[in-house]
C-alpha cells in the first residue's frame, strides 16, 4: 500500500510541475473449466465465441504470422509468446510483450501476434514446443483448449495461458489472471468526479474485459455518475467501436472507456470530441494526442510471471495460477496527458487504499 502511494504522490508532483510550466482473451473465448473467482468471468459462450469469430475473421490472414525474435545474450529461458492482436496494440497484446521484455532470466523472447483464430494460434504454439522454447505463452483465454490439447506432448516445456486460472491438472501449466475490477473500479471513481454521464464499450462480456468492466461501473455509479454499457460482441471491430462512442456522445456522455485492442476507434471519437478517456491493459496516451487521456490501468504481468519463471529454473514447470492486482503492484494507474487536477489524483490515492483493504466491492457477483 505504501509503494502505491508513494507512486501516485510521484505522479502528483510531476503534474503539478507540468501545470506550474504550462499554466492511455482473444476475440472467440475457448471452452475453460470454472476454477477460482475470476472462472466465472471466464466462462464460455458459446455463441458469443460465434459472434467474435464472425467479427474478427475478414481481418485474419491466410497463413499464421511469421514470429518476431528478439535475441538475447543465450543465458536464459527462451519464451514465445503467441498473441491474439499486434503487439504494439496499446492494449492487451502490447501488455505481455512489454512485460515479458521486462522479465530477469530471460534471453530470447519470440512472439507470434495476429492469431486470433485458434486454430492458427494452435499451430504456433506446437511449433514452438517442437522448436524447444522453454515457456511457451498462450496470451489469450481462448487458447486454454489448445494449451490443454498440446501441452501433454511435451512433458519438459512449461505452458502458460491468460487471462484465466484453470491449469487443467496438468503439471507444466501455469495459468495468470488480473484483478482489473480493482483497477476499474479505481479509474471508475475519477471518472465520476470528472463527468457526470459515462459511456462503456466493451467487447465481449467475459474475462478480464468484463471484470473491468464491471468495476468501472461500480466505482462511477459509486460516484454518482450516470453509466451506460455496450458490449459490441467483438475485440478487434475498430469500427464498430468509434460508432458505439459515437452514439454514447451524441446521448450526452463526457466521459468515455472501454477495453481490448478496438478501443482505438473509441479513443479516436474522444479525441474528435475532446472529452475524457480512461485506459486499461496499457498506457494508451499515446492513441490520442490532443490530451483527452486521463489515465490508464496498466498490466504489468511481470509481477507474476517472474516468479513463474524462477519457478520454472528451479524445475518447476507448471501447476499454480497467478494474479496481478493493486496490492502487489502488476496493476498501475498511470496518468495520461491530460492534467489531472490535484485532488482528482488524491481521490484515487484514497480509493486504491479502499480497494487494497477490502472496504469496497469491485466485482459483481
Amino acid at each position: 500500500m505504501k509503494k502505491t502511494m508513494l507512486f501516485l504522490v510521484a505522479l502528483l508532483a510531476a503534474l503539478s510541475l507540468v501545470a506550474a510550466s504550462c499554466g492511455d482473451d482473444d476475440d472467440d473465448e475457448a471452452e475453460v473449466a470454472d476454477s477460482g473467482d475470476d472462472s466465472s468471468d471466464m466462462a464460455e459462450e458459446d455463441d458469443s465465441s460465434d459472434m467474435a469469430e464472425e467479427d474478427d475473421s475478414d481481418m485474419a490472414e491466410e497463413e499464421t504470422p511469421e514470429p518476431e525474435t528478439d535475441d538475447g545474450d543465450g543465458d536464459g529461458l527462451r519464451v514465445a509468446i503467441v498473441a491474439p492482436s499486434a503487439e504494439n496494440d496499446l492494449a492487451f497484446t502490447q501488455s505481455i510483450v512489454d512485460s515479458v521484455d521486462r522479465l530477469v532470466g530471460v534471453s530470447e523472447v519470440a512472439v507470434t501476434p495476429g492469431t486470433f483464430i485458434v486454430e492458427d494460434a494452435g499451430v504456433a504454439l506446437r511449433q514452438y514446443a517442437e522448436d524447444g522454447y522453454d515457456l511457451v505463452i498462450g496470451h489469450g483465454s481462448q487458447y486454454g483448449s489448445s494449451i490443454q490439447e498440446i501441452a501433454p506432448d511435451f512433458p519438459d516445456t512449461a505452458f502458460a495461458w491468460g487471462t484465466a486460472v484453470d491449469t487443467f491438472g496438468l503439471p507444466n501449466v501455469s495459468a495468470y489472471t488480473a484483478a482489473s475490477d480493482q483497477g476499474g473500479y479505481v479509474l471508475g471513481t475519477l471518472a465520476a468526479a470528472l463527468g457526470s454521464s459515462i459511456g462503456i464499450v466493451g467487447p465481449l462480456e467475459v474475462g478480464d474485459a468484463k471484470l473491468y468492466v464491471d468495476g468501472f461501473r461500480l466505482g462511477a455509479e459509486a460516484g454518482g455518475a450516470e453509466v451506460n454499457v455496450v458490449y459490441i460482441e467483438s475485440f478487434a471491430d475498430v469500427q464498430l467501436a468509434s460508432e458505439t462512442a459515437t452514439a454514447f456522445v451524441q446521448n450526452g456522455a463526457d466521459v468515455l472507456t472501454g477495453s481490448a485492442q478496438m478501443t482505438v476507434g473509441a479513443i479516436s471519437v474522444a479525441e474528435n470530441e475532446g472529452i475524457l478517456w480512461f485506459g486499461t491493459q496499457s498506457n494508451q496516451t499515446g492513441a490520442a494526442a490532443d490530451g483527452v487521456v486521463a489515465a490508464s490501468q496498466v498490466y504489468r504481468w511481470e509481477v507474476a510471471l517472474q516468479q513463474l519463471v524462477d519457478d520454472i529454473n528451479n524445475g518447476v514447470l507448471g501447476g499454480s495460477s497467478y494474479e496481478i492486482n493493486l496490492e502487489n503492484e502488476g496493476l498501475v494507474i498511470e496518468p495520461g496527458n491530460w492534467d489531472v487536477p490535484e485532488d482528482i489524483f488524491e481521490l484515487g490515492d484514497a480509493t486504491i487504499q479502499a480497494v487494497i483493504a477490502g472496504d469496497v466491492t469491485t466485482r459483481v457477483g
